[in-house]
């Protein structure tokens, strides 16, 4: 595909700036795109899929490959906009949805379901999430006998954290632990044999989790067939957020498109954060080269979001990088004042200040949903919390229990996946707990018998349970049978299942008329999804952060501020952003300073969360903390000092601001007289003297 000729630029396209509509012009090489914070990334992105359907492209040729499944859905949508917004037959192509955009995880789910018997995979593999794999760690772990060691063996979220870390990373198990794990060094051993176990059992029940939606797409595509089928099926690949993508996702792409012709990323080095889930910065930095001749670069440096005040100062700090691909931020808004630069005594006042602004920021016109106060670790707001609690200030705090791990919802879900793979021995054993009177030792006999029968539902209905249990077994098996028919229509299953399930619910909490309200959000989530696997599949890999990502923000009140992770703030963007703790110790984390690579990332931590604001920014500074439980020196204050990240060179460019400000003297107040006592005093002290 070539690009129109100069002064043709099609008028769907007219709205863009030169440098977005450059990267939506670029033809078949390889393309990056560069775009800074608030740049219009996702408008760009979305135009260029829509430009290449516009000039032919087949959408179900087209592979878009997002970060969230809501990204894909909101990709997807501004897509078939644009399209149908044209003249003549390119327009009938806007009801021909994009087939293929979702996240690496899904659609690598769905790869691997296609080409399951060609990879020796069951088609009804289960996949689990990281609790459940865990879950299956832990069994293993369990029978290795290494939970019962003289000395103490990593924990099973341990054991799977270094698991993950190996697949995602490429690192060696012998290198990685002395590095990031040196406490489990001398388990070396142990570990290679757990891990092997966990591969086995893994295998044996048709069950796959996270890493091995990667693991096994990357090894399908070292075949030259299977490959070349894969490949050849997706004339254009195009990639959001490639600056959190890991080696597995990089060598993804590579052989999906080992020439780049078709291939698209996007992305912004400058904030890439997430290496603790084996993202790498080098992908991005080190695309351009990976072909002959190198990638195109386009860089998006026009900001729509900020102030050219909050753009400086983000500029500088980013400015001091190591490695980056230079730009400047820049904007045509107008200024509203430099970053605050908010120094405060210690925590106690740094939450008083910031309930006070935002309440301010209230009254003036600013709601509570355009204020956001963010923080490097989810401790750091445990103060504020507290403060907002007692002004009665709503908010919500993003980084708590997350909805798929609430246990009713597991339970649910368990029945689910259990019925989808009966050779799924953790979701069958939290399913067969369930059912009153079936113990562990019933429960592993059932699950022997279901994992290796041709026909399980029959096998279930011939198994002889407990006599305590036969009611309930009987109403089981019912369910199981009819759900495994072919007749058996989705979502009409997922209500039947949580029929079933209500009364064991009831029996396990007390507050089921609440989780009521959960199942049956749920099920309005599971009619959006085409069939029982999909919606396993899909809700597994992209879970919503809370019951609120799906039914709104369970609040009495209709405005709240927002408390968020550093982490879990990117995307997003508010009128007024507080940030607490920038101090050595806390932004950089104390606990990433080990190498220049944990430091790096830690700037770009704060570059991230300084780029979220439009109007105003407040970087709190407190110049002390209360340490508890200092085994030498017991509780202390520990004195701090502003973040390396905003060194003396760069001050200027912030508003110092010193909280709270010493009132002057009402000089319209006549002063009250010194009692005698203390005149007396004084002349005495002046007579030592004379």
């Amino acid at each position: 595909m070539s690009a129109p000729p100069p002064g043709d630029t099609p008028a769907y396209l007219s709205r863009l700036n030169d440098d977005q509509r450059a990267a939506v012009l670029h033809g078949d090489a390889p393309l990056l795109v560069i775009a800074g914070a608030g740049t219009g990334k996702t408008n760009t992105l979305a135009h260029r899929v829509a430009h290449l359907i516009a000039q032919g492209a087949d959408p179900q040729a087209i592979l878009l490959l997002t970060f969230s499944r809501r990204a894909a859905f909101e990709m997807s949508r501004r897509v078939e906009r644009i399209v149908a917004s044209l003249d003549g037959p390119a327009s009938n192509l806007a009801r021909a949805a994009l087939q293929w955009a979702g996240t690496f995880h899904g659609i690598g789910a769905r790869l691997l379901r296609e080409y399951a018997s060609q990879l020796g995979l069951s088609p009804s593999f289960t996949i689990h999430d990281r609790e459940d794999s865990a879950d299956l760690m832990n069994l293993v772990r369990h029978d290795l006998g290494q939970s019962s060691k003289d000395k103490r063996f990593p924990t099973r979220q341990t054991c799977m954290s270094i698991y993950s870390q190996v697949i995602n990373t490429g690192v060696p198990l012998g290198e990685l632990l002395p590095d990031v794990w040196p406490w489990c060094a001398e388990w070396e051993d142990e570990l290679r044999t757990l891990f092997s176990r966990y591969v086995e059992a893994k295998q044996q029940q048709a069950v796959l989790d996270y890493d091995d939606l990667l693991l096994y797409w990357a090894q399908m595509l070292t075949e030259p067939s299977l490959a070349a089928s894969v490949g050849g099926r997706f004339r254009y690949v195009l990639v959001d957020e490639y600056q959190d993508t890991n080696r597995l996702q990089g060598s993804i792409l590579q052989a999906l498109k080992p020439d780049g012709r078709g291939l698209t990323v996007v992305g912004d080095d400058a904030q890439s954060i997430y290496s603790f889930r084996g993202a790498t910065v080098r992908n991005i930095l080190e695309f351009p080269q990976q072909f002959e001749p190198p990638a195109r670069v386009v860089t998006l440096a026009r900001n729509y979001r900020s102030t050219p005040d909050i753009l400086a100062a983000s500029n500088a700090v980013i400015g001091l990088a190591e490695e980056r691909f230079e730009k400047d931020l820049w904007t045509d808004k107008a200024a509203k004042g430099k970053p605050l630069l908010v120094t405060v005594r210690d925590e106690a006042e740094q939450a008083r200040y910031v309930v006070e602004q935002v309440l301010e920021q209230r009254e003036a016109g600013t709601i509570l949903k355009k204020q956001a106060v963010l923080f490097r670790a989810a401790t750091h707001s445990a103060q504020l919390e507290v403060e907002l609690t007692r002004r009665n200030v709503p908010f919500v705090k993003f980084g708590g229990l997350k909805f798929l791990e609430a246990s009713h919802i597991k339970d649910l879900l368990a029945v689910l996946r259990w019925i989808e793979n009966p050779r799924d021995r953790v979701a069958g054993f939290r399913v067969l707990h369930l059912i009153a009177g079936i113990g562990p030792k019933t429960a592993g006999k059932v699950l022997d018998v279901a994992g290796t029968a041709e026909h399980p539902a029959a096998a279930l209905a011939a198994f002889v349970p407990p006599a305590q249990a036969r009611a309930e077994w009987e109403l089981f098996v019912a369910l199981v049978a009819q759900l495994r028919t072919p007749q058996s229509a989705w979502p009409s299953e997922f209500e039947r299942v949580r029929q079933w399930y209500e009364p064991q619910m009831a029996r396990k909490h007390e507050d089921a008329d609440i989780r009521a309200g959960d199942l049956l959000q749920m099920e309005r989530i599971a009619a959006t999804y085409p069939t029982r696997e999909r919606f396993l599949s899909e809700l597994t890999l992209d879970p919503p952060d809370a019951t609120s990502d799906e039914s709104g923000v369970p609040l009495r009140d209709e405005d709240y501020m927002i408390l968020s992770t550093i982490h879990s703030a990117k995307g997003q963007e508010w009128d007024v952003v507080f940030l607490l703790n920038a101090v050595d110790g806390c932004i950089p984390s104390d606990m990433a300073t080990g190498s220049s690579a944990e430091i790096e990332e830690e700037r770009r931590l704060l570059y991230v969360a300084m780029t979220r604001a439009r109007d105003a920014l407040h970087v709190m500074t407190p110049q002390r903390f209360y340490v508890t439980q200092q085994s030498a020196q017991g509780d202390r204050h520990l004195y701090a000092n502003c973040t390396r990240f905003i060194p003396a060179s760069l001050l200027p460019l912030f508003q110092p601001h010193a909280w709270p400000v010493a009132k002057p003297p009402d000089l319209n107040t006549p002063a009250v007289p010194p009692p005698q006592a203390v005149i007396d005093l004084a002349a005495r002290m002046r007579a030592m003297w004379k």
